[in-house]
């Protein structure tokens, strides 16, 4: 019998406490109003106490999304969960997610309590939560350096006290697969009242193991996992939602399933990196650029004869329009011939050897061969002395006290046009521009800028993707200055729209 998997997604509390990506509150409501579409069940909109803005975040999330379960962080104190109460008030179903730490470093080193203190505190915040709503969640902080017998017994008193949902956390990362799986299943078969309540995963991945710790933890017996999209987390971030919900996808023996709509996870994976302003690792599993991108020749041979040869998931399932072959100096004649016909051409093999003779030279001193190379390899082609689109010149205006303004001139084929832009700061500004100037519809993927020297007058690499009629541009440039650097790779990925 298949067995549902609940989806709690902690992007927006856990995933926000990220240093340098907290999102303000129409931010928030934006990423849940995704978080809606992507099929998520429960929402963990924020912590109500700990700050207004947060407060606020909760309480607009409630109005505006209304399919998902929106819950509310507390401590176990009475106050913590007053004001969740609050927040949740326009909520169409709300949770109140209540706890206290239960391991021994908690217990002596945080709490400064005793074992039969905490676990009475523990009874009294869940039966307090109750007071404001019936389902309410409680979490054993620590879980994962907790013993399993108090564990236990934490377990059975606040299923007691009226919890339905039990969260163990592996707060610090500390359990290998074995050991947190063993945990669950004890929970399963020692604590009495457990068929009254649902058990939940809650994965940190210090040690990289957060997706195997949560794919064990459903194994022995839990029945919902606690995400953020990309993974991202205090720390070394947390389970990464689209990683486990493609595992059990992935695994057809498996017995579980999810509610989750696959074909939103790169869009949301998408506008959570964007707004938080964190880029995505380009080998990060099923969202990461280099996810479904193949270079090595025999990869490519494999790939192009039967997708399933090196690809275990369908690029269309996470919402990905195909998988990419890229050219480099490792890739073999299969891809290059494939490439050639996709662009019109046709050639027989001592005709090919003698094209893919000439790209081998050209991919040993270029990273990455394009179309336009492409055709001047085949001949159809002439080397341009210049790009089709090429920056002449930029000059951007902004400040704390100056609404940021970019004027950019661009040459086409010969002639030069102006155009100028505001914007939310200089780079955008100057992208404002250059779209009206070019006067195509696009969207911006991703951002990334990277240091290639140090110091003061760093080299700055840039690397931009933009979709465009759901295809996909990259671009890229290096320059001391990050501005033009932005600049140039965005008109790079522009110029390559046919």
């Amino acid at each position: 019998m298949t067995r549902r998997i609940k989806i709690f997604d902690t992007t927006l509390r856990d995933g926000e406490q990220v240093p340098g990506c907290q999102l303000n509150t129409v931010e928030k409501v934006e990423v849940a109003k995704q978080l809606e579409k992507l099929g998520a069940d429960i929402i963990e909109a924020g912590f109500p106490v700990s700050s207004p803005g947060d407060f606020k975040s909760v309480s607009e999330i409630s109005k505006a999304v209304r399919s998902p379960v929106i819950c509310a962080l507390t401590r176990a104190v009475k106050k913590d969960i007053e004001v969740a109460a609050n927040s949740l008030q326009n909520a169409e179903r709300k949770r109140i997610h209540t706890g206290i730490g239960t391991s021994d470093y908690h217990i002596k080193y945080k709490l400064e309590s005793d074992h039969e203190e905490i676990l009475k505190r523990a009874e009294e915040a869940v039966k307090y939560a109750r007071k404001f709503t019936d389902d309410v969640e409680f979490y054993a902080e620590d879980a994962g350096r907790t013993s399993k017998e108090y564990l236990a017994r934490v377990v059975e008193t606040v299923i007691n006290a009226g919890a339905g949902t039990v969260n163990i956390p592996d707060t610090t990362g500390y359990c290998l697969p074995s050991e947190y799986g063993e945990k669950v299943a004890y929970l399963v078969n020692n604590v009495p009242n457990i068929d009254k309540a649902i058990i939940s995963t809650h994965c940190h991945n210090d040690l990289g193991m957060a997706t195997a710790n949560t794919l064990s933890g459903i194994a022995n017996g839990a029945g919902q996992v606690e995400a953020t999209v990309n993974g991202i987390g205090e720390r070394a971030g947390n389970t990464a939602l689209e990683e486990v919900v493609m595992a059990i996808k992935s695994h057809h023996l498996l017995d579980y399933e999810t509610g989750i709509d696959t074909t939103q996870i790169l869009k949301t994976s998408r506008l959570v990196s964007t707004l938080m302003r964190m880029p995505v690792q380009p080998n990060k599993a099923i969202v990461g650029r280099n996810a479904f991108a193949h270079s090595s020749g025999i990869h490519q041979d494999g790939v192009l004869k039967h997708r399933q040869n090196y690809e275990i998931i369908d690029p269309a399932e996470v919402g990905l329009k195909k998988s990419v072959i890229e050219l480099t100096a490792r890739s073999g004649r299969a891809a290059l011939k494939h490439r050639l016909k996709q662009l019109g051409y046709s050639f027989e093999e001592e005709e090919l050897d003698q094209v893919y003779s000439r790209f081998l030279d050209l991919a040993d001193k270029k990273k990455s061969v394009g179309d336009e190379d492409l055709q001047i390899l085949a001949g159809k082609g002439k080397v341009k002395e210049k790009p089709l689109l090429e920056l002449v010149s930029l000059q951007v205006l902004s400040g704390k006290t100056t609404i940021p303004t970019a004027t950019v001139q661009i040459s086409f084929k010969g002639d030069v046009f102006t155009e100028t832009a505001g914007g939310n700061g200089p780079i955008d500004a100057s992208f404002n521009a250059v779209v009206n100037l070019v006067k195509r519809r696009v969207r911006l993927e991703e951002f990334l800028i990277q240091a290639i020297t140090r110091g003061s007058d760093d080299t700055g690499k840039v690397h931009v993707q933009i979709e465009h009629k759901g295809d996909n541009y990259y671009g890229f440039s290096a320059n001391t200055d990050i501005v033009t650097a932005s600049v140039e790779a965005f008109i790079d990925a522009v110029a390559k729209i046919r």
